[in-house]
């Protein structure tokens, strides 16, 4: 009894018991459960995710089709809803700092239109907005009378229909990944306090940029077929279009959903930033003879960026949260997928585990990531003097 005494033991052996019993609770929970499956004639575990789907999905940038087994299709799920998410995440930025910008600015007329667009969007819920852009772009005419931009970009209640690169899936992913890369390395550079001390900074960044575009293009060079065009453009054949990428209305709706509806939270929260900026710090970018432009742009947004970006990054998670609600819509979002699969197989603890996990891991990257960038872009130290 005398090691009790002591504080830190004692405080320890509280964390194991609970942890005991945490662990005797949640074992008794799977167990009874497992009971009443066998009992009603239902097994457990992850096998039936080798077994074959029998259904197609609408919208897959991975090919899937009817006889791929449960696992592929969740694939399938996370791909959409990442790439939903992201998608969202830059639509919902460029509109928040568009609106924050209308908000801080002393033209009255501007300030209005932000302050509207404000109070519209962000007080009607996004499942309505979701329901109505859905609706809206369903009620578009027919293929035969799409609308046309350019003769290249037609828009029909089929979807969206937009020029694509000639080449195959594969090859596609590494056009896209050489320029991700690129894009990266250039904003590493950019936030690099040893690169911003470099003379020649300018040269290696027209370096990474040429060496990228290099890249891409031999890419694409080497992917597409003898005498194709590097471009495949949509021509309407019959009774739909052919060529191209077709952006289905789901996939529409629910991208301008979220992005319209984040981008009213995401300006005011940008707008708090560009408030917290000293007054001091932007005349004396302006005293040093600085451009309107490159005041804001040098100044007054890179502050503004670093007072909110813990806020932001709340956002962001959320938004990315908010693709559960494609299966309002009907896209193929990891939510739909596995509420489908449900319906199909009948393991729902099984699937309710897998989304609860990925969605787990889905968010905690994102979180990861982003407090990264925090943490590279903070101020330290002297730096925090104003």
């Amino acid at each position: 009894m005398q090691m009790f005494r002591n504080r830190k033991t004692r405080s320890l052996a509280y964390q194991v018991a609970f942890l005991l019993i945490l662990a005797l609770v949640i074992f008794g929970a799977v167990h009874e459960a497992s009971t009443k499956l066998a009992a009603q004639g239902m097994t457990s575990g992850f096998d039936f995710l080798h077994k074959s789907t029998g259904f197609r999905i609408g919208f897959s940038l991975i090919p899937f089709d009817p006889f791929e087994s449960y696992l592929r299709m969740l694939w399938v799920g996370i791909v959409n809803t990442i790439f939903l998410g992201i998608l969202s995440i830059v639509l919902a930025n460029i509109i928040g700092l568009i609106i924050a910008v209308f908000r801080i600015s002393s033209n009255g007329v501007l300030n209005d239109i932000g302050t509207l667009y404000i109070e519209t969007f962000r007080n009607v819920p996004l499942i309505l907005q979701a329901l109505f852009w859905y609706a809206a772009l369903t009620h578009l005419p027919p293929t035969r009378q799409a609308y046309s931009v350019f003769d290249s970009i037609f828009l029909s209640a089929r979807g969206v229909f937009v020029p694509s690169l000639n080449v195959g899936g594969q090859w596609f992913a590494a056009v896209a990944l050489a320029l991700l890369f690129g894009l990266s390395l250039l904003a590493w550079f950019s936030m690099s306090r040893r690169f911003k001390r470099m003379k020649n900074r300018g040269v290696l960044q027209l370096g990474i940029a040429g060496l990228t575009l290099a890249v891409m293009v031999g890419i694409l060079a080497y992917a597409r077929e003898p005498g194709s065009d590097i471009f495949s453009v949509p021509e309407l054949k019959g009774l739909n279009f052919r060529g191209g990428i077709t952006i289905p209305p789901e996939l529409s709706a629910l991208a301008i959903a979220t992005a319209i509806y984040g981008g009213a939270y995401i300006a005011e929260v940008i707008r708090a930033g560009f408030l917290s900026v000293g007054k001091g710090q932007v005349e004396a970018a302006r005293a040093l003879g600085l451009a309107p432009w490159h005041v804001f742009s040098r100044v007054h947004l890179p502050l503004a960026i670093r007072a909110v970006l813990p806020t932001l990054i709340n956002q962001y998670v959320w938004l990315f949260k908010a693709t559960t609600l494609g299966i309002v819509v009907g896209f193929a979002d990891f939510f739909s997928v596995i509420s489908v699969s449900i319906n199909q197989s009948g393991q729902t603890l099984e699937l309710i585990a897998i989304l609860m996990a990925g969605f787990l891991i889905m968010n905690n990257t994102l979180s990861f990531v982003l407090n990264r960038v925090n943490k590279a872009i903070a101020l330290k130290g002297t730096q925090l003097r104003t």
